[in-house]
């Protein structure tokens, strides 16, 4: 890995609420290096998200700031691309043409029609769906759609790829198989990725290192913990590994030793916050998708 590209810096959020101010974060630091996946865990409510989406760019944090590769970041832009749990696919272009899509934005005036079409096949075959690239989302499985959503944020080129939940919504089969596909991925691109997940076994697999959150409000990083496998990993083999279990276990006792305290927030409290910043958030969305 190369040397450290992205700055979480002292990073806190409030939003307003019908009950008066909610801080959602407080104080979360985090360098990240280039190359590096990272995986965010945590108990709902606890900011996972939030975090994912001051990257992006689509909140703007109320004290501290992020910081890529020496500039600060205030709004959505295509070096980071994002891949959210729901496909968000339009229905009425091809696989093809979503991804088209986001290389015009980016590429419009730096790649030929030609280089274009072959850019947007490449990254069609890299999550292998090449085969389909020609159908509408109403065609196709909901583990292809994913792909396609990995191939339109990879197709623009990002420096990092943000992740919340991405394989959430799927079976346990469909899931294992974009799982390999994403590390290959990752393996030849040496992207920089951040990903949101609520599997302990995803994060143990992907990560280089696991940033456990603390229950919210007032959220911060409770621990982080490095996933020192070797690459590439193999999860059959994995599955009898003395030092993933160990991991593993190591992820799972901070998660109950949170659960068990008290200053886990009401679902009503994490549900009207979640309902205020989705609000923010969606005022920037078309710019990320524009982007």
């Amino acid at each position: 890995m190369s040397k450290e590209h992205l700055n979480i810096d002292h990073v806190s959020i409030e939003f307003d609420t019908p009950k008066g101010k909610f801080k959602a974060l407080d104080n979360v630091s985090l360098k990240i290096s280039k190359g590096e996946f990272v995986s965010l865990i945590g108990h709902s409510g606890c900011g996972k998200s939030t975090v994912l989406n001051i990257i992006a760019g689509l909140l703007q944090a109320t004290e501290g700031g992020i910081v890529l590769d020496g500039k600060e970041v205030n709004e959505p832009g295509p070096e980071r691309a994002v891949v959210f749990q729901n496909h968000s696919l339009l229905p009425w272009l091809t696989a093809y043409e979503n991804v088209e899509l986001a290389v015009k934005q980016v590429f419009k005036r730096k790649k030929s029609k030609k280089e274009m079409r072959e850019w947007i096949e490449h990254n069609l075959a890299l999550v292998h769906m090449e085969h389909a690239m020609h159908k509408r989302p109403d065609e196709i499985s909901g583990g292809m759609k994913q792909r396609v959503g990995i191939a339109r944020a990879l197709a623009m080129e990002p420096t990092v790829l943000l992740m919340d939940e991405p394989f959430g919504a799927l079976d346990a089969l469909t899931r294992s198989h974009l799982q390999d596909s994403l590390m290959e991925i990752q393996r030849d691109l040496k992207n920089t990725v951040v990903m949101i997940t609520h599997d302990v076994d995803e994060a143990v697999l992907l990560s280089d290192r696991i940033v456990m959150m603390t229950n919210g409000p007032a959220a911060s990083i409770g621990d982080i913990l490095e996933v020192d496998l070797p690459r590439p990993r193999e999860r059959l083999v994995l599955a009898d590994d003395a030092h993933y279990n160990h991991l593993r276990a190591e992820v799972l006792r901070f998660l109950h030793e949170r659960h068990s305290k008290p200053d886990v927030p009401t679902i009503g409290k994490v549900q009207e916050v979640e309902q205020v910043g989705a609000a923010e958030k969606a005022e920037k969305d078309n710019k990320l998708d524009a982007a």
